[in-house]
């Protein structure tokens, strides 16, 4: 295994990280607790999970994620063995978890009590913004909405609270989650104005199908250290090629939910079905050559995988061990010169 320090942070990361929203939803306790022991086996160290898993979010089994991961650390013992990373959901259509979900400070003290009780630990490593609390673009959604009024809560006000959370012990950084170069350098300027903790992660989509952190995120990576989580590094099971040909993979995400639609766009199944030949031609399995791709970016600090049974992870936590010859790389490039970003 590899490992990353996260800049302005002690925290020293696997490039491979161990993402959960399935537990709860596709995969049951023991399951769970199996896919957390093996990665640990082969020298994974950083779980991520959020309070609104598993997904596709529901009231019913909303914070089972969190659950199951809070009974594997009482019955193994080893809190101190992992990075744990968690996310507060914000404004959006989940009224269960927390009436009108801002990112106020009554609401961040609330959501950080309740994650801590289900995951039986009294601090987390990583506490993330699952989305801002203003109205922007994420989760595949293109067209600037341009609010008419401002919010309610500001970034200061969040980020107050946050900080809140630090000096109480709860936390020990703080990152955010499918935000944009605005969001990441107002906080930065916010901590730097008023000596505040600095964000240390961005955890946004990164994949094959979907290079838009490139475009603004990477330079402030770069420059200002704060690196990428990248997660739905296999485009929803897309980049596996197990869904071309109109194939339904019997138990898969996107076989079960049709509202995972976002890379199944013309232009993404051709792009796809390109890297899928590439691969062969090279005789790489496809799936761990979209990892391998997302490993060897500069700006990405661990590359979050999922996964539904330990074929699956042992095949995506290898991916570790697999180089791209820079041939390779630039057979890539020409194909994303021909597919440009069509699934952002």
């Amino acid at each position: 295994m590899q490992y990353t320090k996260l800049p302005h942070s002690s925290l020293e990361i696997s490039k491979i990280c161990l993402g959960t929203m399935t537990f709860g939803e596709q995969n049951t306790e023991h399951e769970a607790f199996q896919q957390i022991d093996f990665a640990l086996d082969h020298g994974v160290n950083f779980i991520d999970t959020a309070e609104m898993y598993p997904v596709p979010p529901d009231a019913n089994t909303q914070g089972l994620t969190e659950q199951y991961i809070g009974n594997w650390l009482t019955k193994s013992g080893k809190r101190e063995k992992v990075i744990l990373a968690t996310k507060i959901a914000g404004p959006r259509n989940v009224p269960y978890i927390r009436e009108n979900m801002s990112l106020n400070r009554r609401h961040i003290h609330t959501a950080i009590n309740d994650s801590l009780k289900r995951l039986q630990t009294n601090y987390v490593d990583l506490y993330q913004l699952h989305w801002p609390q203003r109205q922007t673009n994420c989760f595949g959604q293109l067209n600037y909405p341009y609010p008419e009024s401002q919010e309610d809560v500001t970034l200061i006000e969040t980020l107050d609270a946050l900080t809140e959370l630090v000096k109480a012990g709860k936390v020990r950084y703080i990152g955010v989650s499918n935000d944009t170069p605005w969001g990441v350098m107002s906080l930065l300027r916010l901590a730097e104005k008023h000596d505040l903790p600095r964000i240390v992660s961005i955890q946004n989509p990164y994949n094959l199908l979907n290079r838009s952190f490139e475009i603004g995120l990477s330079e402030i990576s770069h420059y200002e250290g704060v690196q990428l989580l990248a997660y739905s590094p296999l485009a929803f099971g897309c980049l596996s090629g197990k869904y071309l040909h109109g194939e339904k993979p019997v138990g898969a995400r996107c076989t079960k939910w049709e509202r995972f639609a976002r890379y199944f766009t013309p232009q993404g199944i051709k792009a796809t079905q390109a890297y899928v030949n590439l691969a062969k031609e090279y005789d790489l399995d496809p799936a761990q050559m979209a990892l391998a791709f997302v490993n060897q970016r500069p700006f990405v600090a661990s590359n979050i995988i999922g996964a539904t049974n330990l074929k699956q992870l042992k095949a995506n936590i290898d991916s570790i061990d697999i180089n791209l010859s820079d041939e390779l790389l630039i057979k890539i490039q020409s194909i994303s010169t021909i597919y440009s970003n069509p699934c952002p």
